[in-house]
Order: structure tokens, then C-alpha cells, then sequence
């Protein structure tokens, strides 16, 4: 049954999720129409909303001091905005013919069903548990939400021991080990791939690598975990791979996550190969005209492959909140995309990469050629001066841009936003090199390491012709 009967032009919008897609969508459909106009209801399952996600490693590691920094708006400041948030509450089915779901108070168990007439899905994204012996295990623990962090942080105040493992070598997991090792652990990180962040290519990750080891950290590449030991008391007490066991009074999943769209399966909705939920470029759920979903549950098209991807960044969550918000308040906008960009750091290492790594090149088809090249963050002779390593993919042929990856010290990761740009305007690296970037010898050589970069990668594609 919809909301707007007789007499009444008010609708509904309904919205799933009360972290970064869905509190955008629901803000900015609010400043377009006002509660006479439209009802908003949003629920989140659990003690937060609007909250950092990339932030929980820093708050582990303390360089974070409290947890309330990470949250952008308490529920109390959107309610007063004129949103019902619904906390601790989750919903459990969506029924899409009768334009209605179903959701359950949390503590009471206490179930209700809310009509609609438009519906935000904003489930995100759910860390990727190994179907291993004892990964569920008291202190193994994912961290995706502050109701995780908080209960790391429990099991770290509670642990008389200081041995962690870190299963997993993406951004969270390289993350996470820096931060038990700024909280005292000695930390073993586990991981399948050749060498860390496999959203490098193992060349550049192997600079990772050293850093990693430079801090104290125990690397094992190649490595898979086979189970997760407990002790007598059913609490974790070792990890197991297929060569040796490894002591730990915690576990830390940094495996990665997988879109949550078990609700938008049960509903019929459609789905693309990676699991998250197909939208159009205005971001409504294929199919359907009143229902549009956002943030780390969708695929969302990579503008340089041409293929759908999945790639849980708030970045995108928030710019999808922002134009599923238009739409659903009765403007309009789209999301055309994106190029891949993200950064990170260990210690003072900076880590960034935007486009294809090698194997998604070939993946999607492409031949290229590829460069590396040594530069500095700053004119040689300027104090400060670090070593910074660019590698650059371009199209064989046509020397389009394919993809950059960037590794050095400070004012390393932050260079990758000029390739960012330059993909997502489908430069050639020719024409890159003559870009009129800012210069001065505390920020930059006469020419920029990307630059440079981008002349090698030139000369690469003349050769190649």
C-alpha cells in the first residue's frame, strides 16, 4: 500500500543503511522536499550512523584518539533534519510488488512492515569470513563498522597477550597490521598473493613489503590460512597454515569484503558478477523506476576497462548518496563512473594507484606497454627530497592512459589525482606531458615524477607503433 492516498500528496522514501550512500540520499533528498513533501524513513541496524569506516584503523592505532571523530552526523542531528532514523533496527525483507519491508528491532525482536514509494538500498558491504575451523572464533574479528572496531578494541583491552595475526594484505589488512603494531603486538600478516596490496602489481607491492618488514611486521606471502586453533577456553589461540602454526591472541580479517545484497537477492533484484547491485546511470536498480541503491552494495562501471567492478570506497558511497538523493527528491543527476583511484600508507610510505594494473589489462582485452621510472618528491636539491617510483600503462597503439601506480614518501600518494584526472578525460600520455602542473622546488622537480612518467610511456608507444 503506498503512502499517497486521497487528499494527500505526501510520499514516502524509504532508506536501508544509515552510513555514508544512504544519510547522503537522505539528506539531499530532504533539502529538495520538505516533510510536507516527503516522509523519510531510514533504518540501520546498528549503533552508528554516518560514520567513517576508513577511519577505524587510525582510531585502532590510536593516531585516532576517540571514536565519536568518526562519526560525520549522530542520528540525533539527521532526525532533527526531519529524517526518521530508526536505529538498531534491520530490515529483513523487501517486498518489491507490495512496495513495502519488513524490519526488526534488534533487541526487542519486535517486527513491523514500513510501505514505500521509493526505496533507497544502502546495505553496504560485509567483510569476507573464510570458511575455515574456528573463524568464528572469540577474538577473530572483521572491521567494517564501528561496532567492529569497538569490539576489537574490546578484545585488545581484555587480552593479556601481545601476539596478533593479520589475515590478508589488501588496504585493510596492511592497515590494520600497522595499527596493532602502534598498539604494542607483535603482528604476522598472512597472505595469500606474492607480495601485499595485490591492487598493485607485485613489483610495486614489493616496495610495500619492505616497509612492512621495516616496521617489525612478519610477512608470509603465499600463504593460506587453513584453520584457526582455539584453546581450551574456545578463544582463538593460534592460526594454522599448511607449513606451520602461528601464536595470536587476536585475528584481524583484512581479506577484503563482498557487496551485502542478500535482501536485494531475496527481493528478485538483479545482481552482476561481483555480487553487488546493477544500477542505470541515474543509480536505480535496473528494472525498477522506484528504487535506486548506492555505495559498497553496487557494481559500478570502471570508465578506463569499460566492465563493471566492485570497489567499496566512501568516496564513491557519498557521490552516490548525492545523486540518488536528487533523483529521489525529483531533480536529477548520474554517476557516470569510475577510474579506480585510491592511497594509502604504511608508516610514512605513501601507496596510491588510479586505472588497470597489468593482469586487468589483459583482462579487458588491452595490449600496453609499461614504464617505471625513480624520481623525487621535490627539486633533488631541496631539503626533504624523497625517492618516489612511478609506474604508468598506456594503450599500445593509441597511448591512452591505462592506469598509474605510485610509491614514496611524502607528497608520493597524493600525485596520483593527476592521473585520476587525466583517465577519466581519456588523455594519451603525450599529451599528459605537456600538462601545466604547479612547480616550485619544495613541491616538485621542474618536471613532475608523473610527467616523466609520462614521457617514458610516450617514447614506449612511438617504439611500439
Amino acid at each position: 500500500m503506498s503512502m499517497s492516498s486521497a487528499g494527500s500528496t505526501r510520499e514516502r522514501l524509504v532508506v536501508i543503511g544509515g552510513d555514508a550512500a544512504g544519510m547522503s540520499a537522505a539528506s539531499q533528498a530532504r533539502r529538495l522536499k520538505g516533510p510536507d513533501e516527503l516522509e523519510i524513513v531510514a533504518f540501520e541496524r546498528g549503533h552508528f550512523s554516518s560514520f567513517s569506516a576508513c577511519g577505524i584503523p587510525y582510531w585502532v592505532g590510536g593516531d585516532v584518539p576517540e571514536r565519536d571523530r568518526l562519526i560525520a552526523r549522530s542520528p540525533e542531528e539527521h532526525r532533527s533534519r526531519g529524517i526518521d532514523l530508526r536505529m538498531r533496527t534491520e530490515v529483513t525483507e523487501i517486498d518489491v510488488d507490495g512496495g513495502r519491508v519488513r524490519a526488526r528491532d534488534v533487541d526487542s525482536g519486535a517486527q513491523t512492515w514500513t510501505s514505500y514509494d521509493k526505496l533507497v538500498i544502502a546495505t553496504g558491504a560485509r567483510p569476507i569470513r573464510p570458511d575455515l575451523p574456528g573463524a568464528d572464533a572469540p577474538g577473530v574479528h572483521g572491521v567494517q563498522t564501528l561496532d567492529d572496531g569497538q569490539a576489537l578494541l574490546d578484545t585488545l583491552a581484555r587480552t593479556r597477550g601481545r601476539r596478533a595475526v593479520v589475515v590478508g594484505a589488501g588496504y585493510i589488512g596492511v592497515e590494520m597490521a600497522e595499527a596493532l603494531i602502534n598498539r604494542g603486538y607483535e603482528v604476522t600478516v598472512v597472505n595469500r598473493g606474492r607480495e601485499p596490496m595485490s591492487t598493485l602489481d607485485p613489483d610495486m607491492g614489493r616496495m610495500v613489503h619492505e616497509a612492512m618488514e621495516g616496521l617489525g611486521i612478519t610477512m608470509l606471502n603465499d600463504a593460506e590460512v587453513t584453520k584457526v586453533l582455539t584453546g581450551d577456553d574456545g578463544r582463538v589461540r593460534a592460526v594454522a597454515t599448511e607449513e606451520a602454526e602461528y601464536p595470536a591472541d587476536v585475528v584481524v580479517l583484512g581479506i577484503g569484503v563482498r557487496p551485502e545484497t542478500s535482501l536485494a537477492a531475496g527481493a528478485g533484484l538483479p545482481l552482476g558478477a561481483h555480487g553487488g547491485l546493477l544500477t542505470d546511470l541515474a543509480m536505480r536498480v535496473r528494472g525498477h523506476g522506484n528504487i535506486w541503491a548506492g555505495g559498497d552494495c553496487v557494481e559500478v562501471l570502471d570508465l578506463v576497462s569499460g566492465q563493471e567492478r566492485h570497489i567499496p570506497l566512501g568516496t564513491h558511497a557519498n557521490k552516490h548518496g548525492q545523486v540518488i538523493g536528487t533523483n529521489a527528491g525529483g531533480g536529477y543527476a548520474t554517476f557516470p563512473g569510475v577510474v579506480g583511484t585510491a592511497v594509502s600508507k604504511v608508516c610514512d610510505l605513501e601507496i596510491a594507484r588510479t586505472g588497470l594494473r597489468e593482469k586487468d589489462a589483459l583482462r579487458a582485452g588491452l595490449r600496453f606497454v609499461s614504464v617505471t621510472v625513480e624520481s623525487t618528491s621535490r627539486a633533488g636539491y631541496y631539503p626533504g627530497a624523497s625517492p618516489m617510483t612511478v609506474k604508468m600503462l598506456a594503450e599500445r597503439r593509441t597511448g591512452r592512459l591505462l592506469g598509474v601506480q605510485i610509491v614514496g614518501r611524502e607528497g608520493a600518494g597524493k600525485r596520483v589525482d593527476i592521473a585520476a584526472v587525466a583517465l577519466t578525460a581519456g588523455m594519451t600520455v603525450e599529451r599528459m606531458t605537456s600538462l601545466d602542473l604547479g612547480y616550485a622546488p619544495p613541491f616538485s622537480p621542474v618536471w613532475d615524477p608523473v610527467l616523466v612518467a609520462a614521457r617514458k610511456a610516450a617514447k614506449a608507444v612511438e617504439q611500439h607503433r
